[in-house]
């Protein structure tokens, strides 16, 4: 049992150096969209946040290295990604505020809920199916948009395309976040109060 809560807390893996890498890249990606808008840079740092995204979770499981900060940074990275290109596609005016204040908001909505989780003992619950295809939509969708802000057949089918994934995720984003608050207010109907421990 010692051993397991040892390796639950272990910082310095392999999974969660790909992750800290991902956070890494987050501010470089709004740099080179917002900067010098390159392009071409921005969206193979997007592919490489796609693959690691992947062998993180990968990693983790075959060296058997999964920690509980690993749980927490996935999922982080995953959001901040997402927020990140929608904020510098945004203001580049290739999609509009409206979609770009769409995910940050459901998102805040959800992070009201966890004070609610704590009073029985949850910090969060686990993440749903829906949650991680909409996730999959949106990173596949927003890489094609910034693709799509040009002219010509490419970029085109590629502004095609990147709406579908869009559309789908943001719908799917939002009705994940329905389910999840559904969730949370089943868990407080079923499950008794529990003391909040002063280290949170």
């Amino acid at each position: 049992m010692a051993d397991e809560v040892t390796r639950d807390r272990r910082v310095w893996t392999v999974p969660n150096l790909l992750s800290f890498a991902r956070l890494a890249g987050v501010p470089l990606f709004l740099w080179l969209v917002l900067g010098p808008e390159a392009d071409g840079w921005a969206l193979l740092l997007l592919a490489v946040s796609g693959v690691t995204d992947y062998l993180d979770g990968w990693l983790a499981r075959r060296l058997g290295q999964t920690s509980a900060l690993g749980q927490i940074l996935d999922p982080v990275a995953d959001r901040l990604y997402i927020l990140a290109v929608v904020i510098g596609l945004a203001l580049r005016d290739v999609i509009p505020w409206w979609v770009a204040i769409l995910l940050p908001l459901r998102d805040l909505l959800l992070w009201g809920l966890v004070p609610f989780l704590r009073t029985r003992g949850y910090s969060a619950l686990p993440v749903h199916f829906l949650g991680k295809a909409a996730t999959f939509n949106l990173l596949y969708a927003f890489p094609l948009l910034l693709l799509g802000d040009g002219e010509g057949v490419i970029p085109t089918l590629a502004d095609v395309f990147g709406w579908a994934f869009a559309i789908w995720g943001l719908g799917l984003y939002w009705w994940a976040g329905v389910l999840y608050a559904w969730q949370v207010k089943k868990l407080l109907a079923d499950t008794e109060r529990r003391a909040v421990s002063p280290d949170g």
